[in-house]
């Protein structure tokens, strides 16, 4: 019987048990779907779709390098699903399960019920150390160090794969495909799994020997992150492939130093997963406040705020910074990315629906199960996460402390001394003369009061913190709460550990 192999967010031939296991099985189409739907949602955008189309192409090589071929449709699956069916008889369909946003959700929900239709089996593998059935976080732990630890399926050999009816030769695959969010992003890293492993040797050799004290400031973390995020997202690179070469890594290692860094960056890769176990167990996550009682916060939608905020020009020099480096390079460190939500959503007090998706669209790695779970931990509407108001200020003093990363993206501000970098409106106006520029003219005034509004947004907060949102936020706890590498009946050190890590933002992985 014929086999399907559906790649979605899995864009290699390395340890992809679909592949193999549809091989084994008989004759194989390795199908890709362009889905025009998808590419015009609010959270993607073209540099994504630019970053997949180099992953596409990079896979089409290896399969013509092994006598197959990637067969890319352009439509809906579903419709896709049909002419094959039509042309070429029963099949069976092989693709690893999937964590996306709700849309991709409700996609695969018509994918089963058409194979429900068309007596289809579809064989669905994990990809990560994510669970699909079950939402007991008591042994989530042990099932990730379990499933990390399995041998990698090495690529296959040979795969004589065929095209599909209808499917595109590569000359053919769209160039353009969002209608709207087409920034330009010329700092974007390239896709396909030869760059991946590329970044990933460097990583191992050289870079990550610092890791764990250069992911945080805008300075150093460019480098001294992993910078594997899109590829990851993407699956150029698989969980497991990484977590052993991590490991295989840290065996060879004999500095203590980088056994530090190392172990550093394997528990963000534990922190990924968990992220998105907490999607893949409750989708509606993306639109909908994870605490009941935070509906009741009523954060107003401001267009002008929005706007601002998105391009930039909040006249907060570090945030300005951070969201214009964010539009260039399509990534940004943890710190910059968590400053940029907590901005937006405590002083300015914008609903995180509008921001997520903005942000999301910017990010070449964007992950749905690690985006809207942050987002909401960030925005302080999961109701088991403390509250987060990060003060652009501070964050710049600390940081970026003479300033070079503000005036590289805010060059407004290029003249300004070290002493007014961080805080340009207090400038007077003979100081603002002698730093050419004009407060309010060249470069925006703070959107709001921080202090002010900081309070504003606590005192919101509080209000509705009683017996009431306490319970129902041990509830929340219960089913998507972290147990970290163990039971919860670790010891008094363990959890002290397990709180130190949540508090210095664990997901800094990026």
């Amino acid at each position: 019987m014929l086999q399907v192999v559906w790649f979605k967010r899995d864009l290699r031939l390395y340890d992809h048990r679909p592949l193999t296991e549809a091989l084994a099985r008989g004759p194989v189409i390795c199908l890709y779907v362009i889905e025009d739907e998808y590419w015009a949602l609010a959270d993607t955008s073209q540099r994504q779709w630019d970053f997949i189309r180099e992953c596409l192409q990079d896979l089409h090589l290896e399969l013509q390098f092994r006598q197959g071929t990637l067969s890319v449709a352009r439509g809906d699956v579903v419709q896709i699903l049909d002419r094959i069916y039509a042309e070429c008889g029963r099949f069976c369909l092989h693709s690893h399960e999937e964590t996306g946003n709700l849309w991709t959700y409700e996609r695969d929900q018509a994918v089963a019920q058409w194979c429900r239709q068309h007596d289809t089996v579809w064989r669905e593998h994990a990809q990560m150390g994510v669970r699909r059935a079950g939402n007991d976080r008591d042994t989530w732990a042990s099932h990730w160090q379990k499933w990390m630890s399995q041998p990698c399926l090495g690529a296959p050999e040979h795969i004589p794969a065929f095209s599909a009816p209808g499917s595109l030769p590569p000359s053919q695959w769209p160039q353009q495909m969002h209608p709207h969010n087409r920034l330009p992003c010329p700092g974007r890293q390239p896709g396909g799994r030869r760059q991946g492993l590329d970044i990933l040797q460097s990583f191992l050799n050289t870079r990550g020997e610092f890791y764990r004290g250069s992911i945080s400031s805008p300075l150093t973390a460019e480098d001294g992150c992993s910078r594997l995020s899109p590829y990851l997202a993407t699956g150029c690179i698989g969980m497991r492939e990484l977590v052993t070469c991590l490991r295989q890594a840290r065996a060879r290692s004999r500095s203590v130093r980088w056994n530090t860094s190392l172990s550093a960056f394997e528990s963000r890769l534990w922190w990924h997963c968990h992220f998105i176990q907490k999607l893949e167990d409750e989708p509606e996550m993306e639109i909908q406040n994870l605490h009941p009682a935070t509906n009741q916060l009523d954060r107003e939608y401001d267009p002008d705020m929005m706007t601002a905020w998105q391009e930039g020009k909040t006249g907060w020099p570090m945030v300005d910074a951070c969201m214009r480096y964010l539009i260039h390079h399509g990534w940004g460190n943890f710190r910059m990315r968590a400053m940029l939500v907590s901005v937006a959503t405590y002083p300015l007090w914008q609903p995180w629906q509008p921001v997520a998706h903005w942000l999301a669209s910017l990010f070449t790695d964007y992950e749905p199960g690690i985006h809207y779970p942050q987002i909401q931990m960030q925005a302080g509407t999961t109701g088991i996460n403390i509250p987060r108001i990060y003060n652009p200020t501070l964050q710049a003093q600390r940081l970026d402390p003479e300033g070079h990363f503000i005036r590289r993206w805010v060059p407004e501000l290029r003249s300004v001394s070290n002493h007014w970098i961080h805080q340009p409106w207090l400038m007077s106006q003979r100081q603002q003369r002698e730093a050419q520029v004009v407060i309010g003219d060249d470069y925006p005034m703070p959107l709001v009061d921080f202090s002010q509004a900081s309070r504003q947004a606590k005192a919101r907060l509080t209000a509705i913190r009683d017996d009431n949102f306490r319970q129902q936020a041990n509830d929340i706890g219960e089913k998507h709460g972290s147990r970290k590498r163990g039971s919860r009946k670790a010891g008094p050190r363990m959890k002290q550990e397990n709180k130190k890590a949540r508090e210095a933002g664990q997901m800094s992985l990026f």
